[in-house]
């Protein structure tokens, strides 16, 4: 079911998305009331709307904060003067057996030669102690660009433009390797569990906190917040 988080998401990202793909000398912050009814009809399905359950004055407070999220990233960068190579990319490769789709929300060409792959996110900024699970995704994203670009991206750019604020990795092979890793112990499991005809639930705090489908979990092992 989405959420009210996951619909703000989407609609910010359709908003951004229409923006950065027009001519350089257009990509400003009075182009956002331009795609708000287009990303309303497309993102604010009525499938979402019901899943939402929105008053009228909440669903125009829903779009005056999607509209003041997207206006706030022109505040971090002016995307006038950037290189996109790629807007919404869809990658999909099959690395060490593992096969990976992912979509990127960016990907630019620094002014050294270098790719950086960019991400928008519409929560909060994370705490320091948290930056690595937060990279985790687009680091593997890196991985895949290698694999199917056969280069690999130099840097990891987060946009928290809720937030108002930029976090960035670099890329290395270390990172690289890990990612790869995981994600072929991730993919053993569930061949195995498939194979065994049994997926085993695996609670913790912070995923349960997501997932649409607690009241069907079998396992009784983590107090999840309502």
């Amino acid at each position: 079911p989405a959420t009210r988080a996951t619909a703000l998401g989407r609609f910010v990202h359709y908003v951004l998305e229409h923006i950065l793909a027009l001519d350089p000398s257009d990509r400003d912050a009075n182009q956002v009331p331009n795609y708000l009814e287009a990303a309303h009809e497309e993102i604010l399905t009525d499938s979402v709307l019901s899943d939402l359950a929105l008053s009228d004055s909440e669903l125009r407070s829903f779009v005056d904060e999607a509209e003041k999220i997207a206006r706030n990233y022109f505040t971090l960068e002016d995307p006038r003067t950037r290189s996109i190579e790629g807007i919404e990319r869809r990658i999909n490769v099959e690395i060490d057996g593992v096969p990976l789709v992912g979509i990127l929300d960016r990907l630019d060409r620094e002014d050294d030669g270098t790719l950086t792959i960019v991400d928008y996110k519409t929560g909060k900024a994370p705490h320091p102690n948290y930056l690595s699970s937060v990279f985790a995704n687009t680091e593997l994203y890196a991985a895949m660009c290698e694999a199917e670009l056969n280069e690999t991206p130099k840097k990891i750019r987060l946009f928290y433009v809720g937030a108002g604020s930029v976090v960035e990795r670099p890329v290395t092979p270390v990172v690289i390797k890990a990612r790869r890793d995981a994600a072929s112990r991730a993919w053993k499991s569930i061949t195995s569990f498939y194979e065994n005809g049994e997926f085993p639930a695996t609670p913790s705090s912070s995923a349960c906190r997501f997932c649409a489908y607690k009241d069907l979990c079998r396992s009784n092992g983590v107090a999840v917040p309502a």
